[in-house]
């Protein structure tokens, strides 16, 4: 059967299948299904990013839960981890995020959660893609009149400030929020300027086109130009969902999720807050990360590229931070889903605990050079089916040794390979990444 769902739920052109209107009507009334086979009442709570498409799927997922007999509660344009937030703190039975997180607005996608706030099991992920794959293609369309719940975002708000609510800011910081025209333009700036905090926004008009349009995570070279030419003493850029976020300190300089897990790990360590030894994060992070946790008695565990792996790993560990260099960043006593903004206040408060500029928290974390590679591929074929692709990968990994690390595997979300390579020397690693890259292209694109 065709795997609709990858590392961050189904993600398609909308109105193609899977996010056809059908198929989206389809994937609602099996979920209801689901709830009550496990004997759940069949009540989900939905929320979705800025994409024009979002309000014809929102109304397909609506229909086809209405006709399951099940009951949808609409939350309106909202960041992912508060419909996480939402679902858990209000006992629905699920929640539903329309979003294709930073890809085009041509794009989108649905991301599914538990009663607990948690993605749904594989087992799930697998009904639910029979459903869509069998699903006729003749659904008439119903307009369902939609009215999100504003007060359910509002209490996502006062959790937000409920989490910085401790912090005293000795003065007033100056932050520059990109909001990717996605789901944060309608919260950052309220979060942050509710605390006192000096506000400069954009890529805060969202039209249902512009979302990732040059800006945000994927896009942070207008956000450093600004924080340099304002003067200010941190910029966020966030992603169409608003899950994750990257920063630029006071100097302009563009630094990652790597960053995030090192300057909060050691806060959380010295301030008695971090709960094991070992810090999540994926096979993306860079070895500079590793090095540095060592030097503060800390292990760096790796996953496969995801933040529901990375989860899983830091319930097992029981470990309370964990993410990845893309930005997502978990804080599992807070919440189960990485929350860009949440990670901004965290991030604050560690700059106003040590009255520290952010270059100064992360000069500590001396990163290997890196390079990233995407190759497009016709179909995502296991690699182990072409000796050469094997050879090339294990030849490269024997002349990196211990002074470096070579990854290629698949995209969750697009179809890409990936080839990551990290060293001491950048020229060398260039040519093996060249290399690595020529040959998946002799045998998955031509």
């Amino acid at each position: 059967m065709e795997k609709l769902f990858g590392t961050d739920g189904i993600r398609a052109v909308a109105g193609q299948s899977p996010l056809d209107y059908s198929s989206v009507y389809a994937l609602g009334k099996a979920l209801v299904s689901l709830l009550k086979e496990g004997d759940l009442k069949p009540r989900i709570i939905i929320g979705r990013d800025t994409r024009e498409s979002g309000e014809w799927l929102e109304q397909a997922l609506f229909q086809g839960i209405n006709e399951g007999q099940g009951e949808a509660v609409s939350v309106g344009i909202i960041p992912t981890s508060a419909v996480s937030f939402l679902a858990k703190k209000y006992s629905f039975s699920a929640g539903i995020v329309i979003s294709a997180s930073h890809n085009s607005y041509q794009d989108n996608g649905i991301k599914i959660f538990s009663s607990q706030g948690i993605k749904i099991s594989d087992a799930w992920e697998s009904k639910l893609e029979k459903a869509i794959i069998e699903a006729p293609s003749n659904v008439k369309r119903e307009n369902t009149r939609i009215t999100p719940q504003s007060s359910l975002g509002q209490d996502y708000m006062d959790f937000l400030k409920s989490r910085f609510s401790h912090v005293s800011l000795k003065r007033k910081i100056k932050v520059v929020l990109d909001c990717s025209n996605g789901a944060s333009s309608l919260f950052a700036s309220q979060v942050f300027l509710g605390l006192g905090s000096e506000v400069i926004a954009m890529g805060n008009t969202p039209d249902g086109k512009n979302i990732n349009a040059n800006c945000g995570s994927l896009y942070p070279q207008n956000l450093a130009r600004k924080v340099v030419e304002s003067k200010a003493d941190i910029g966020v850029a966030y992603d169409g969902d608003a899950d994750r976020a990257i920063w630029v300190d006071e100097k302009g300089r563009i630094l990652n999720g790597d960053h995030t897990l090192f300057v909060l790990s050691r806060f959380m360590k010295e301030k008695g807050r971090l709960k094991s030894d070992y810090v999540i994060a994926t096979t993306m992070s860079n070895m500079g990360l590793e090095k540095a946790l060592e030097k503060l008695d800390l292990k760096l565990l790796r996953t496969q590229v995801g933040d529901k792996y990375v989860l899983e790993e830091m319930m097992k560990l029981k470990a309370n931070l964990g993410g990845e260099q893309s930005g997502h960043t978990i804080f599992l006593d807070d919440c189960p889903t990485g929350d860009g903004i949440l990670t901004s206040l965290k991030m604050l408060e560690v700059m106003a605990a040590y009255n520290l500029p952010l270059s100064k928290l992360v000069e500590d974390l001396e990163e290997y050079p890196q390079i990233l590679l995407n190759v497009p591929v016709r179909k995502k074929t296991d690699f182990d089916q072409f000796p050469e692709i094997i050879n090339a990968k294990e030849e490269i990994e024997k002349r990196l040794g211990d002074s470096g690390r070579l990854n290629v595997r698949y995209s969750g979300t697009e179809p890409v390979a990936r080839v990551m390579i990290e060293g001491q020397d950048r020229g060398e690693i260039e040519d093996y990444a060249s290399q690595m890259a020529s040959v998946i292209s002799k045998y998955l694109v031509n």
